[in-house]
């Protein structure tokens, strides 16, 4: 495993007493205060070495949790929260936790909102900073989306971002998004440290995704999943209900099939779960119509999962960008539909596909329970770093624990199915599809 730096900066020594009141031992019964040097090994795995099993890397995360000295006076506080990206199921549940944690936690009494990402700290934006407190918060977390809105673009505009948090007098900022949103609070961040402002940055992973590496999953991953059930349960139903019925279903995932590899485990019914991490053939003998054909003619229906980032080696580029700076893709299930119609009308195959298209549906739904637990945790890990002086980190989860990561390391690298990994051999045990779908592997 490659060495990382997981050091998380600081923007000088802690000296306040903390508001929150903690223990400092066990046995007292409360809560203990965390300290810096609290860590956990990021690699879990193990060797022997001279009969004894030691860890096979030292490389550690510093855990996540209230201090018990402080960085910033709570009076003299003007914390912001902005969501940037596209919307997903949590984000309205980690701006309340974090609104609920400075208020009621640290006695922080400003507190704002910024609309539509990092376009809402742009010098001529027209949106105002929404000010926020419990009330305003009271319900949101029973709502998908986002109270603040979320726009993509605008992070490269560091400068002018800066200049807005000085005139703001902003000494927090809680930024939630995906990789390009802390790439840009990395930026910022920076742009911080060369002008000597004591402004803390910190990120709140949220991409759904999941394809972020280093943490155990983002926030929202899990409710997508169990949105994402019912569309595969239905395209099922209706292609089982059919003459050589075939029920095709597209969710999201651009370089990551997470979301499609862990719905096919949750909903046994899919037969062939096209990821963007395994390419397929169309046509040929070990190609995806040759496996379906069988399947159809065997079964009489089946249903197909794709991710929308599966395939685009099979369709033009559109040569297209968002402002995010993300390729715009091939709609990919259209694409599938249309060939798969073709291809069985000239096997002289009568079938009937149903396709859906659920993800929108998917990502602006609220968070389940085990995402709003999540998301409340998070939220407030991320203010606990924040007001300890931390910044340009993240607040997440590793090996099942809250740990703050420098938000440098985080988006290093990209998140990935590991094909040879255990999950797609589950999915390939739970769909019985071959493990390649390419002629010249067969």
């Amino acid at each position: 495993m490659a060495n990382y730096d997981f050091t998380v900066e600081r923007l000088g020594e802690a000296k306040l007493n903390s508001p929150i009141r903690m223990g400092y031992k066990e046995g007292d019964g409360m809560s203990d205060y965390v300290s810096d040097d609290d860590r956990i090994l990021y690699d879990l795995g193990t060797e022997v070495v001279d009969g004894k099993t030691v860890p096979k890397n030292s490389e550690s995360l510093e855990l996540a949790g209230p201090r018990a000295k402080i960085y910033f006076n709570p009076s003299h506080v003007h914390a912001a929260i902005c969501t940037c990206g596209g919307i997903c199921p949590g984000l309205n549940n980690v701006i309340r936790a974090v609104v609920r944690c400075l208020w009621y936690r640290y006695g922080v009494r400003r507190i704002s909102g910024i609309q539509y990402g990092y376009l809402g700290l742009l010098e001529n934006s027209p949106w105002p900073l929404i000010p926020l407190d419990p009330d305003v918060v009271d319900d949101i977390q029973e709502k998908g989306g986002t109270i603040l809105g979320s726009a993509r673009g605008g992070g490269k505009q560091v400068e002018e971002i800066v200049d807005s948090l000085e005139r703001l007098n902003i000494n927090i900022l809680i930024s939630i998004g995906g990789d390009g949103t802390l790439r840009g609070a990395y930026d910022i961040g920076e742009e911080i440290e060369k002008r000597g402002l004591k402004i803390a940055v910190v990120g709140v992973p949220k991409t759904i995704d999941n394809d972020l590496s280093f943490i155990d999953s983002s926030f929202g991953f899990d409710t997508a999943v169990a949105s994402a059930v019912p569309s595969v349960r239905g395209a099922h139903v209706e292609a089982k209900n059919s003459i050589n019925g075939i029920g095709l279903v597209k969710v999201m995932g651009r370089e990551s099939g997470f979301i499609a590899a862990s719905t096919s485990l949750a909903q046994s019914d899919v037969n062939f779960c096209l990821i963007p991490e395994s390419p397929f053939d169309l046509k040929g003998p070990n190609g995806l119509f040759e496996h379906l054909k069988n399947r159809i003619l065997d079964r009489g229906h089946a249903v197909i999962l794709v991710a929308e980032g599966a395939g685009q080696n099979l369709v033009p580029p559109t040569g297209k960008t968002d402002a995010s700076g993300n390729k715009k893709y091939q709609d990919i299930g259209l694409f599938l539909k249309e060939e798969i119609a073709k291809y069985f009308a000239e096997q002289g195959i009568p079938t009937s596909i149903k396709y859906i298209d659920p993800s929108y549906i998917i990502r602006s739904a609220p968070a389940n329970s085990y995402d709003s637990i999540y998301c409340a945790r998070l939220g407030a890990h991320a203010v606990h770093a924040a007001m300890a002086g931390k910044t340009k980190c993240i607040a997440s989860r590793v090996n099942n624990q809250f740990v703050y990561l420098p938000i440098k390391v985080a988006v290093s690298k990209r998140s990935h199915v590991e094909i040879e990994g255990t999950l797609w051999r589950d999915v390939l045990e739970n769909t019985r599809q071959p493990y390649s779908m390419l002629n010249s592997q067969r």
